[in-house]
Order: structure tokens, then sequence, then C-alpha cells
């Protein structure tokens, strides 16, 4: 059995295998990690002398490897040094030194480019050794949850093990504790947040609690401190994180995976990219992405993975440059009531551009066909993108090899799903098939993240290239057969008949997979689907309020709400899919879409806003149901307008919990009118009172979403609630 995870201590790795029973140790002492560095002879030559009297550094050699996926791609190999250290911990610290010392004092800037320095140690460790870190038998797991104020105050009597509360103090908690971990003996602890892990050690200690220990052995060790980082514009916050021995550790506030797949969906990553447990648990999304390539690229080319990525863009002339800069596609959205209308979409239509058409960072613009005027897609050695006119050179790219099988394992896994399994077996293929979905949803924009190890501009402006091409030539059919496009994004496209007899639509799909390469399928048939404006477009052409005299609005391209056939409604966009939404508000705009769906009239809509409004303004709404939760994108002290999130903030710190950028706030505005704190209450604070102005505000606007598309607007629903009408007895059904 392979080990499942690792420490790192003291130049010695300490490797934790699972048996039937539990797990064992085993201490690896002669492991030595390795950077490499690129660059001329004789400043390698002089660099090595250097490195010779480092302490941390133990061995250097000369190694012949690929320093990208263009040297491999054309099969050459460079000399570069290969630097041994005696521990994990320092290949940053003399990668650094290396960069900032030895490079600045005997060489020009960018003399030296290093590689395989900032690997995980875990991955590293497997890396090196060749090692499968997937568990070889089903995870015993343990989960502890404590809220946030009981986290602040270091009060253990909260604690909740797997769901269920401990009643006691906290040494009868932390027995009970300690009971179940020596009962169950659990491979994975999945804690609420990370720094239960040193605040339940820290209380054992204090208790006298000698024999309490988290791990399989005493002791535990904090791997990195928390910090705030930006992603595409975003903030976001990364906890701290801990390692106790013996066991992996998931940090449920810390893990996207563990939210979207469960232990399942991790467990498959740790196959399909070496990363142990605890490391894939923390990982995100482009994280594990990158792992996958560097274990490949390592493994089947012999190509190192870059510290920071170095390759420019290439050069282009205006032309080619306007045209890359493009983008995907997108069909404007006919805003509008549309009966009678089908999804179609293509499978993995990105993941299966790059595969389809060999699109990889060495294989664009790929000189080794240099001399062929006459490339084509029929060749089955090279093509050229459309509009960009780049070559490919379809000879052994490196992206498809890392995507391929995990399309292909998708693919299996929905026939699976398609027949009748047990319900174990079926969660655990749910589970690995959202995985992979996120992987492949990733892939298309990692190739132009900056970042990104193995991604280039080039690889993601092609790719866009193929997708509008693909996109128009499933228009052009369509519309040939009689059918009309509502709405197109990515890929995926809305149409409904454009004359009574059109061409059956699966003939039609077909024809279109089999002339782009790529399957395009019945995703599903709405009885009704609504495409909603631009927030603040819907005007009447005629300044008056009759609903069907609104001047056609620009459409939001990701708000749509719909009836499947069958019943089932969907929503993508509106308040209601969106997070800081209450639960309130959520709940009455689906009874608004319903009573659109009953009565296909916008005044019916307004019928059950005005019943809402009533229980709201009465009270009879639970101040828990108002709940707002909103993303903390700055230090309380860097805001500089008065913002529910800043009253909410200084509550938080008044009860000493703190909340950092990228992490999230639960309140509920009791007086919008007041000023700093007073306007709020934290979630945690349990309030009894609400400013039900406020809340009726964003009620109304949920509302509009529900009939702008219909041409109501703001002040159309409105006229309507004070217009004196006899409410319909529907209004009342739900």
């Amino acid at each position: 059995m392979s080990p499942y995870t690792f420490e790192f201590e003291d130049g010695t790795v300490r490797q934790w295998r699972l048996t039937e029973s539990g797990a064992e140790s085993a201490t690896v002492t002669e492991y030595t990690p390795s950077l490499f560095v690129a660059g001329p002879d004789d400043a390698l030559a002089d660099l090595s002398e250097r490195l010779a009297s480092d302490p941390k550094v133990a061995a250097t050699a000369r190694e012949r490897w690929a320093t990208s996926l263009h040297e491999a791609h054309a099969g050459e190999r460079s000399r570069v040094l290969r630097a041994d250290l005696e521990r994990v911990g320092e290949v940053r610290t003399l990668a650094r030194e290396i960069r900032g010392v030895h490079g600045r004092e005997t060489q020009a800037p960018g003399t030296f480019r290093l590689f395989d320095v900032d690997l995980a140690p875990g991955f590293r460790y497997c890396l090196d050794r060749g090692l499968d870190p997937t568990p070889d038998r089903d995870l015993r797991t343990l989960r502890l949850a404590l809220d946030d104020a009981a986290l602040a105050d270091g009060d253990l009597s909260a604690l909740e093990l797997s769901g269920e509360p401990v009643d006691g103090d906290e040494q009868r908690t932390l027995r009970t504790l300690d009971h179940r971990l020596e009962r169950r003996d659990p491979d994975v602890l999945v804690v609420s947040h990370a720094d239960l892990v040193p605040l339940l050690e820290r209380r054992a200690e204090a208790l006298g609690l000698e024999s309490f220990h988290l791990g399989r052995k005493p002791g535990w060790t904090r791997l990195a401190s928390e910090n705030t980082y930006a992603s595409y514009g975003r903030v976001g916050h990364s906890p701290s994180r801990y390692r106790v021995p013996g066991r992996a550790i998931i940090d449920a506030s810390n893990s996207f995976l563990w939210h979207q797949s469960g232990l399942a969906g991790i467990r498959y990553m740790v196959e399909r990219t070496g990363r142990p447990l605890q490391e894939a648990a923390w990982g995100s999304i482009g994280t594990l992405l990158t792992s996958r390539q560097i274990r490949l690229a390592r493994r089947e080319r012999g190509v190192l993975a870059p510290w920071n990525k170095w390759e420019p863009e290439r050069f282009s002339d205006v032309e080619t440059l306007h045209a890359a800069d493009r983008g995907g596609f997108t069909f404007a959205p006919e805003v509008g009531f549309h009966e009678d209308v089908h999804e179609i979409d293509f499978a993995s239509l990105y993941p299966r551009i790059i595969c389809e058409r060999d699109v990889s960072p060495e294989t664009v613009g790929c000189d080794c066909r240099v001399g062929d005027s006459d490339l084509s897609a029929a060749d089955g050695d090279g093509h050229r993108v459309p509009e960009l006119e780049y070559d490919v050179c379809g000879v052994d790219a490196f992206l498809p090899a890392v995507l391929e099988p995990l399309i292909s394992e998708r693919a299996g896994i929905k026939q699976r799903l398609e027949g009748d399994l047990p319900e174990e077996e079926a969660a655990r293929l749910r589970a690995e098939s959202g995985a992979i979905k996120w992987v492949l949803v990733s892939c298309f924009g990692y190739q132009g993240y900056r970042n990104a190890k193995f991604g280039r501009i080039e690889c993601h402006e092609a790719i866009n290239a193929y997708a509008r091409e693909i996109a128009l030539t499933a228009k052009r059919r369509l519309e040939d057969a009689g059918w009309r496009i509502v709405h197109g994004i990515v890929d995926s496209l809305w149409v409904t008949p454009r004359v009574d007899d059109p061409d059956p639509l699966s003939d039609v799909i077909g024809e279109v997979s089999d002339t782009v390469g790529i399957p395009l399928e019945h995703d599903g048939s709405y009885e009704w689907v609504c495409f909603v404006p631009l927030r603040d477009s819907v005007g009447s052409a005629d300044g008056g309020d009759t609903p069907g005299s609104a001047v056609p609005s620009a459409g939001a391209l990701t708000k749509y709400f719909g009836k499947r056939t069958g019943g089932e409604y969907k929503f993508r966009g509106i308040e209601l899919r969106q997070r800081s939404t209450p639960a309130f508000i959520a709940d009455s705009q689906r009874a608004f879409v319903e009573a659109l769906d009953r009565e296909r009239d916008p005044e019916a809509v307004c019928d059950a806003l005005g019943r809402r409004l009533t229980e709201l303004r009465e009270g009879a709404v639970e101040p828990a149901d108002l709940e707002i939760t909103n993303r903390v994108s700055k230090r309380l002290a860097d805001y500089g307008q008065r913002t529910h999130t800043t009253a909410a903030l200084r509550r938080y710190e008044r009860r000493g919990i703190d909340r950092h950028p990228g992490q999230s706030v639960d309140y509920v505005v009791t007086d919008d009118d007041a000023r700093g704190p007073e306007r709020v209450r934290l979630g945690l604070e349990e309030p009894r009172t609400y400013d039900a102005d406020y809340y009726a505000t964003l009620l109304v606007r949920a509302c509009e979403s529900v009939v702008s598309p219909l041409g109501w607007d703001e002040r159309r629903i409105r006229r309507s609630l004070r217009d004196g009408r006899t409410v319909r007895l529907s209004t009342f059904v739900e």
C-alpha cells in the first residue's frame, strides 16, 4: 500500500500507510528534495561553486531536462544544475537566494531560470519518489464543528461531533472527543475551521488531559499562516493550515472541492493529480489542474515546472490582435417571454476543442512544419486557426494528453449513471463527475492566466476562435432548418421554431455534431423561458403603462428563468441564485415565478408581491430568514463608505471575532437610517427585529426581475400596488 499522508520534519519524512485496522508509519531519512536552475554553462558552473559551501545544500549535479514544452516537442534537452537540499522547507529560501543574491552579484538579471520551486511538500515527495498517494481503502472520517462565536471565545462546550452536540463542559467535551477518536480511529478529520486544531490541543493541555491528541501520535504543526489574496479581481482569504500525525485534515472553510464533490471527489483528484489528500483538499481547481500538468510533464515528457512563467506573448500585427481580442461568442438574448424553447449545448466545448484541434502551448505557432503552405484541418499533421492564421502542429500535443482521460472518464460516468445503480455507488460517481467538471471548466481560462505554469495566451485566443467558428456553423444550420436562436452563450444555445414545421431538432443536432466534430446535445425543453433585461433598461414606447408597449431592452447575458417540460423550474442569475439574497426574498421570488406561470400576467405577480409585502410590514417574517451574506473585500480601516458591511465588521470587532478580506459577514438590517454598527445585527446575535422598508425595496427588486421581461419596471409595479384592484384568489395559491 502506498502512503496517503506525510510529515516533514528535521530532514526526515514520516509516511503513513493505511492498514485494514488503521494506519502505520515509517520514517525515511535519505530524502533530499531538489530544485533546478537553467542558464549559461559558465554561470551554472559559478553557481555550483557558490552552493558547495551553503549548509542548506546537500549536493549539486548537472543533468539534462527539457525546460519547456517546446523543447520536449522538438526532442531537445538543456543542461541544468540540480541542487539537492537537506530539508524540504528550505527549497524556496534557496531559490530566493539564487535569484536575489547569487544572480545579482555575478550575473545579469534573468540569467537564471528556476524550476520545481513552489511545489507543495507532499506533492513534491510523491513526484520525486513516483508514489501514488490514493488511499487504498475506504476512509474513516470524523467531523468537528464549532460556530464562529464559540471559536472566538475559545468555548469548546459548543463543539459538535459528526453533527451532534456534546452536552457538558469543556473537559467532558474533550474526553468525549478523545473517546471517539480512539474508538473510530479516523483517517480524516473534517473541521469547520482549521483554528479548531490548535484550540483543541491547547485547551486539552491547559486542562491537564495529557493523553488527548488529535493525531495518531502526539503533537501538531502549523504548516502555513493565514493570508489574503486576489484572484480574477476577487479578494479571497486562506486560513492557517495545520497538520496532525497520521491523519489528513480537511478544513471545510477552505476547501472548494469538499463543498462541491465531498470526500469522493477529493479522493478522485488525489488519484488524477498525485497530490496527497490534505493538499488536494485545500488546493484550488487551478492548483489541481496544474498539479496534473506538472505530473504528466515530468513523468511522460521530462519537462520541469518553471517557478515563474517567462514566455512572453509573441508579436502579432494589428489585424491579428483585433481578431484575437474578440473573445468567446454570445448571441444577445431576446428579452421577453418565449414558449416552446429548447436548450442545446456542446459537451465540454472548450476542453474538446483543445483535444480535437490539438491546442497546446508547444503546438500553436509551432514551426516544425515551416515550408508547408497548405496546412488544413484535413491534414493529420496540422491545421490553421480560423481568423488568426496561427499554424497548429498536430503531433503529440501536451494539453490533450492532460484532458482526454478526464473527458472520457466523465462521459463513461454519465453513461453509467443512466443505469440502475445502488445509491452509494451513484453518489460516488456523481462526486467524481463533479470534480472532473470543475477541472474541465477551468482548463480554458487557465490558458490565459498570466501565472499558469503551462499556459499561453495564443492558446486562449485559438480556442476562442474555434469556438466562434463552431457557434456560427451551428447557427447557420439551425436557421436553415427552420429554428431561431433566442440566446446563446459559451457552449449553450436556446432555440425556438421559426417556421410552422421545422426540421426535427434531433436531426439538426446530429448534423452539427458530425460537422464540427464535437457532440451537440439536447439539454432539455421548456414550456416557457424568460430572458431578463439589464436592470434599469426597461422603458415604454409611448411613456404609458401598457405591458405590451415596452421598448425592446438589452438582455442580461446570464439572467433567465423558465419552466422545463415536466414542471421543473430553472433559475440562473436572478436574486434567488445569488449568495447574498436572504431566504425570504429568494422564496418570494420563486412564488412570483410560480404566479407568472399560473396566470401569464404581470398583475398576478404584483398581487403575490402585495401579499408578501403585507407579511413583511406586519412583522410576520422571521429575522433569521432576512439574513444577508456578503463577502468582505478589504480591511475595515480601508472602507471609505459607511455600508452595511462596515457596520457588520464593527459588530464582529466588538465580539472579538476577526473577519479578514475574502471572508463573509452575516447580518440582518435592523435600522437602515441609523449610523454605524446599529444599522445591523449579526446573525449570531439572533436579532428579533428588522427594517421592513429596507427589505420591501429588496422584495420589489426581486419582483422586477420576474416581470421585467414583460416590459414592467419598478415604477409600473408600485403603481399596480396602489391602483386598488381586487386581488385574485390565485394570489394565495403556492
